[in-house]
C-alpha cells in the first residue's frame, strides 16, 4: 500500500511539472507572437488595398492616347521601339480602356518590356489578359518577372499562332529558353497568362499557367528581386488589360543552415 502511495506522489508531481513546463511555454510563445490590434489591422488592409501590397493596372484611369504612367518602357535587341498606348476600348475586361503595344522589330530576339517603376518582388504572383491579332497575323507576347535591367529577367511568352508558351531567362544578356511546351488556347478574344514564382525546400520554382492550365514547373534560382511588367516579341502587335501582381511569401528558414 505504501508503495503504491509513494509511486502516486511521483505520478502527481511529474505531471504537475509537465503542466508547468508547458505553461511556461504557452507563455512565452504568447509574449513573442505580436497581435494586431483592431486599428492596425484596419491600417493594414487599407494599406493593401491602396496598392502597397496588391497591385492592379487596369488602364482606366488615363485618357486614350497616352502613355502609360508608373511604367518604363525597355528595348532589349536592336530594330524599332515600340508604342506602348492606352486606348478606348468597349470590349476589355475592364472597360473603357486597354493597353496596346505596336512594334515593327522584325527580328525574333527584339524585345519590348513595359515594367512596373514602384514594385519589387522576389516570389511575385502575376496575371494579365491578352488579347492578340486576328488568326494570321504576328503577335507575341507575355509577362516578364525578377527583372533587374535590359540583360537580366524572366519572361513568359506566348504564340498563339504556334500555339506555344515558353519561358526564357535572360542572363547578362545571354537569352536561354528554360522550357517550351504545347498549349490549347480556349476560344475566346480575350486570353489569361498567369507567372508564379515560389521557393519550396530552398528550391525556386517558376510555374506557368495559360487560360486556367498548368503549362510548366521549371527550377530555376539564376535570378532573384526584381520588378515586373508585359512584353511584345518581333513583329507584334498585343493589348493588355488587367495587370494584377502580388507577392507570394516563401516559408524559406530565417537562420542558415535550414532545419531541413
Amino acid at each position: 500500500m505504501k508503495a503504491g502511495f509513494e509511486t502516486m506522489k511521483h505520478y502527481l508531481r511529474a505531471t504537475v511539472c509537465v503542466v508547468g513546463i508547458i505553461g511556461v511555454l504557452f507563455a512565452s510563445e504568447s509574449l513573442a507572437v505580436q497581435r494586431e490590434s483592431q486599428a492596425e489591422k484596419e491600417a493594414n488592409l487599407k494599406g493593401q488595398a491602396l496598392g502597397g501590397l496588391f497591385n492592379r493596372w487596369t488602364f482606366d484611369q488615363q485618357k486614350p492616347e497616352e502613355v502609360p504612367s508608373e511604367f518604363s518602357a525597355v528595348n532589349v535587341g536592336e530594330g524599332t521601339s515600340s508604342v506602348w498606348t492606352i486606348q478606348a476600348d468597349a470590349q476589355a475586361p475592364s472597360v473603357p480602356n486597354s493597353l496596346r503595344s505596336q512594334s515593327s522589330c522584325q527580328s525574333s530576339s527584339c524585345y519590348r518590356l513595359l515594367v512596373a517603376d514602384k514594385f519589387q518582388y522576389e516570389y511575385p504572383d502575376i496575371s494579365v489578359r491578352m488579347r492578340f491579332p486576328a488568326e494570321g497575323a504576328a503577335g507575341q507576347g507575355g509577362l516578364v518577372i525578377g527583372f533587374q535591367n535590359e540583360k537580366n529577367f524572366y519572361a513568359a511568352i506566348v504564340n498563339l499562332a504556334s500555339k506555344k508558351l515558353e519561358v526564357i531567362r535572360v542572363l547578362d544578356g545571354q537569352v536561354t529558353v528554360l522550357e517550351q511546351k504545347d498549349i490549347t488556347p480556349k476560344s475566346a478574344d480575350w486570353h489569361f497568362l498567369r507567372v508564379q514564382r515560389d521557393t519550396i525546400i530552398s528550391k525556386d520554382v517558376i510555374e506557368t499557367s495559360f487560360d486556367g492550365s498548368l503549362v510548366h514547373s521549371i527550377q530555376d534560382q539564376s535570378l532573384g528581386l526584381g520588378r515586373v511588367g508585359i512584353m511584345v516579341v518581333g513583329n507584334s502587335s498585343l493589348d493588355f488589360d488587367n495587370l494584377y501582381a502580388i507577392p507570394l511569401f516563401s516559408q524559406r528558414p530565417l537562420s542558415s543552415p535550414a532545419a531541413y
